[in-house]
């Protein structure tokens, strides 16, 4: 089983790839060490919308569809399938109790529609403040941007508001310091 791969499968490059192209920033087999000690690691991850999709294989996930159950050894297999499901389940659960949203595609998806799906999640999770609530007397008012002027009147406009993992590049870092440079 050393040959089959845990990261970096083929529907899942595809799917990195084209969202790449599409301009979209994310993190890969990124781990979240979530409340009660879970660690999950998404195959992409959005960590500024928290939005984790998994590609799942059709096998190792046990797919209704195209999942196929071993005729031998099924005494391992068929127990280590379930287990895999139940993990998935419990992974899911954990993550949206963390406020995740989690995007769970099948390897036999076609590429547009798994990239329209995951699209589509991200244009619904936009991130920006969370709106003040105006039953609640207490809770703090969103700050305005003095930045941007054009904020300040609208606030539910926060499509601008991209974490740098997700919208953009790394920023670019000064090389370290030489004695020479210490003088």
């Amino acid at each position: 089983m050393r040959a089959n791969r845990r990261t970096d499968t083929k529907p899942e490059l595809a799917l990195r790839h084209a969202l790449h192209r599409l301009g979209y920033r994310y993190r890969k087999d990124y781990r979240l060490d979530l409340d009660g000690g879970r660690r999950v690691r998404p195959d992409i991850a959005f960590t500024a919308r928290k939005v984790a999709v998994f590609v799942d294989g059709c096998f190792w996930h046990a797919c209704p569809e195209h999942g196929s159950k071993p005729q031998a050894n099924e005494w391992y297999w068929g127990p280590k399938l379930i287990k895999n499901v139940e993990r998935d389940r419990i992974n899911d659960a954990a993550l949206i109790l963390a406020g995740w949203t989690v995007v769970r595609l099948w390897e036999h998806v076609p590429l547009d529609e798994a990239i329209s799906i995951v699209v589509t999640t991200l244009a619904a999770t936009v991130p920006g403040p969370a709106p003040a609530d105006p039953a609640d007397p207490a809770a703090p008012a969103a700050p305005a941007n003095p930045a941007n002027p054009a904020n300040e009147a609208n606030t539910a406009n926060t499509a601008n508001t991209a974490d740098p993992a997700d919208a953009a590049e790394p920023p670019k870092r000064n090389p370290p310091a030489t004695d020479d440079s210490l003088g």
